[in-house]
């Protein structure tokens, strides 16, 4: 089985696959959600009538639906849940968690670690990913929702309802079947799930819709998923297990949060002696806590100036090494 490498960043814990030389796998986990996996005791909230299911308030204040409750557990009972999906952001509102009951032991704040090798995974913890596992391109490409192919790129857009893809090119033969394995990559570097729509080029041949639909089967092998046919419109519709915040939705509903946690990345790897200079744009500057700034320091061995140019991009954060002028 293939090992996954975990670094864990100041603000954010990122874990990649790597199979020559490309990140081929990616998950990335923020503090102050309780994660899919964990296993806490909750307080029953609300019962729904002639059901097992009720309302439970977790440790961090936030409701969950949670299923196969006895009838016993009633309103005002502490009961302890494993945590199925975690809390999940959307635009405007935030998506209760879903749980269980359970006997298991209480683990309340399971690491990224911790949840891949309860997977079964193999898991080393780095200082820092080799050179040739490039999160900043992830990073560029989650930002941008675009991930280009041979003849074409994908356009990614998050809503409440689903994941959609757009499959852009030309001639479309071509480009349906060239964008395959970069949709297939995209998925699991975002570490999407759920419900997840792809809007490809129509082909009006059925015997070239049956031939997308035959690549796809072969790109997504060993990924658990259920899969469409792809319709006379060129949509597939993929539906897949989901219980943790991808990738691509942190960084498009978390913009300010995701740029600072790259900020802080790019001045962590920076080498030499003197002092850190980071330079962001000037909303990031109250989005990076103090006790984050305090963790660079101590990583790093060395002192942090903090400058802000409104002329930088927000995600354009640019650090580098400056002589101590003391």
């Amino acid at each position: 089985m293939a090992e996954w490498l975990v670094e864990e960043g100041i603000g954010e814990q990122r874990a990649v696959r790597i199979d020559d030389g490309r990140i081929v796998a990616a998950r990335m986990q923020w503090p102050g959600t309780i994660p899919a996996g964990a296993v806490v005791e909750a307080l029953v909230t609300h019962r729904f009538p002639g059901t097992h299911h009720a309302l439970v308030r977790l440790p961090d204040g936030t409701e969950a639906h949670a299923r196969r409750l006895p009838k016993s557990d009633s309103e005002g009972t502490m009961v302890r849940v494993v945590v199925e999906r975690e809390a999940m952001a959307e635009r405007g509102r935030l998506k209760r968690a879903q749980a269980t009951r359970t006997e298991l032991p209480a683990n309340p704040w399971p690491t990224l670690a911790d949840s891949l090798q309860s997977e079964g995974h193999s898991v080393r913890i780095v200082h820092r990913f080799p050179d040739e596992a490039d999160w900043e391109e992830l990073f560029a490409e989650a930002w941008s929702g675009e991930v280009p192919f041979h003849g074409g790129t994908l356009l990614f857009a998050d809503t409440p309802a689903m994941t959609l893809v757009d499959v852009d090119g030309y001639p479309v033969e071509a480009v349906s079947m060239n964008a395959i394995p970069a949709l297939a990559g995209a998925l699991r570097r975002f570490d999407l799930a759920g419900n997840i729509g792809i809007d490809f080029p129509t082909l009006t041949d059925k015997a070239d819709r049956q031939a997308v639909d035959h690549a796809l089967a072969e790109a997504l092998a060993g990924w658990p998923h259920e899969r469409t046919s792809m319709n006379g419109f060129g949509f597939v519709q993929i539906i897949a297990r989901l219980t943790r915040t991808s990738i691509l939705r942190r960084v498009s509903l978390s913009r300010v949060g995701a740029a600072a946690r790259i900020a802080l990345r790019r001045a962590e790897r920076v080498d030499g002696p003197g002092v850190t200079l980071l330079t962001v744009h000037p909303a990031l500057k109250a989005k990076l806590k103090p006790e984050w700034l305090a963790e660079l320091d101590r990583r790093t061995g060395r002192p942090l100036r903090l400058e802000t140019d409104p002329g930088l991009a927000l995600e354009a954060a640019c650090a580098q090494i400056v002589p101590d002028e003391h």
